[in-house]
């Protein structure tokens, strides 16, 4: 072999992304976790600003990329790239449909508006019919000496029964698993409040 030619495939320290296809389904995560590394990086500078702000809802371009590299290289099966560059047509295919998912979900789940504590509802809600008065009360008491973040959470989570999606809209936080953890959290010092006052 002349010295001055690669050999096909590229250098041994950057294997095609075909030959990493196949230790991948091999179960090698070196080589999952490199063509992850080489395609988020592309996809996400060709995703950028194709996802429309009123569509995004709780997530961004960067999630939208890395939730799609992540399924579709773990759920690769049967691919079988056709010509060079396949694989990254597969990816921006996979993103395409993902934010056309995201489309329809905008268009069918408007955002929620900012919560009113303000507002009253007469009827019981599912934690009264749940509880008894005086854990109404104690629950009252400790809801009204957490933060207002806090409090949003628990309202939003608990008595208006939000998504975690829906949450992360409310709160802006920048995903449904910050939401989540941000509801977990209030409950606990939630919690802790209502044990002050038993």
């Amino acid at each position: 072999m002349d010295s001055g030619r690669l050999p096909p495939g590229g250098p041994p320290s950057n294997p095609a992304s075909d030959e990493l296809l196949v230790r991948a389904r091999a179960g090698n995560d070196h080589a999952l976790d490199e063509l992850f590394a080489r395609y988020v990086p592309r996809l996400h500078r060709w995703a950028h600003r194709r996802v429309p702000t009123w569509a995004r809802n709780a997530a961004d371009t960067a999630d939208y990329v890395q939730d799609t590299v992540l399924h579709t290289l773990t759920h690769l099966g049967t691919f079988q790239p056709q010509r060079e560059g396949a694989l990254l047509g597969y990816l921006r295919r996979s993103l395409v449909n993902r934010v056309r998912d995201q489309f329809r979900h905008a268009a069918r789940h408007p955002a929620p508006g900012e919560l009113d504590e303000r507002l009253v509802d007469g009827a019981r809600s599912p934690l009264e019919l749940a509880i008894g008065t005086a854990d109404r009360e104690r629950y009252e008491a400790g809801l009204k000496r957490l933060r207002r973040a806090d409090r949003q959470a628990i309202l939003a989570s608990i008595e208006l029964g939000y998504s975690y999606e829906q949450i992360a809209l409310v709160l802006k936080k920048p995903s449904a698993e910050a939401a989540r953890l941000a509801v977990r959290r209030a409950l606990l010092r939630l919690g802790e409040e209502m044990a002050r006052g038993a």
